[in-house]
């Protein structure tokens, strides 16, 4: 077989000045945030949503998903650490063994998820006075292509890597950190990312081509289901982030996955549901 391994030798580190590090992940963030930004203005517009709206949506969404993010990744990954060292929940240094800037490395996708959920649940109350499920419907597009950036910048960081692989396209991650960085691995960063643009693509037909949008929680629930039976079966050719995770049938990420997909099955079916009452109900009219 043709071997393709790939020496991924990347530095994370854009560039450094005095201590202060610019880094791939920020960037491609900030690029997520952008992107989603101006297709979230596409859909408001073809729908006459006032511009005031989505300019509060997103500050929401970017508040939500740090907070979630950062707290999911220090709740569920790494509590031992960061029960003993409370204000580095927060704060995006590292104060031993000495003080440096680490930007905000430690986020988990479970717990933007939850965040964003609950930051949605805020903004429906207070801006949009609609449903949870309509500002859902229409959220989880750009953040389906926001993950596939998130992953992206975790290839850069060389992080989240997979398990040994013969495979001719593994990756040699020579930063990771690892005993062996000489050993193929799976790029379990790529197939998420691919996994999540694909998503997208998806959501994105079934929005601008379909009568889902008219489904309220039809999309939010379709969501759920690519986006985390994507990550539970990519989890099976992954290494385990924390030591805890050793020996466990289902590791932390398969653990918190499988909640979201029921969650989504049963959002999908209640919509579907709810709409063919509401046909039902109008045709007798």
């Amino acid at each position: 077989m043709l071997s393709l391994f790939i020496n991924w030798d990347v530095s994370p580190e854009i560039f450094n000045l005095g201590g202060f590090s610019v880094r791939y992940y920020g960037v491609l963030f900030a690029i997520a945030f952008i992107l989603g930004y101006k297709i979230e203005e596409k859909m408001f517009k073809s729908e006459g949503i006032p511009q005031k709206w989505l300019d509060k949506l997103w500050i929401y969404v970017a508040v939500a998903t740090v907070i979630g993010a950062r707290l999911g990744h220090c709740l569920f990954y790494d509590w031992a650490y960061y029960s003993a060292h409370p204000v580095e929940m927060i704060l995006p240094v590292r104060f031993e063994p000495e003080f440096r800037f680490t930007g905000y490395q430690g986020l988990a996708s479970h717990g933007a998820a939850i965040g964003i959920i609950a930051g949605l649940w805020y903004y429906s109350r207070k801006v949009s006075k609609k449903s949870i499920l309509w500002i859902l419907d229409r959220a989880v597009i750009p953040i389906a292509l926001a993950g596939f950036f998130i992953r992206t910048g975790n290839l850069m960081n060389s992080e989240i890597v997979g398990q040994a692989t013969s495979m001719p396209w593994g990756f040699r991650f020579i930063h990771c950190g690892m005993p062996d960085p000489e050993t193929p691995r799976h790029p379990a960063q790529l197939y998420e990312a691919v996994c999540y643009l694909i998503s997208f693509f998806i959501l994105m037909h079934l929005y601008w081509k379909t009568n889902a949008k008219d489904k309220q929680g039809f999309l939010f629930g379709a969501f759920l289901i690519l986006i985390f039976t994507a990550r539970f079966l990519i989890e099976f050719v992954k290494e385990n982030q924390e030591a805890f995770e050793e020996g466990m049938v289902l590791n932390m990420g398969q653990l918190l996955s499988i909640p979201f997909v029921l969650i989504g099955i049963a959002v999908m079916f209640y919509s579907s549901h709810r709409y063919r009452v509401n046909q039902s109900l109008k045709s007798k009219k």
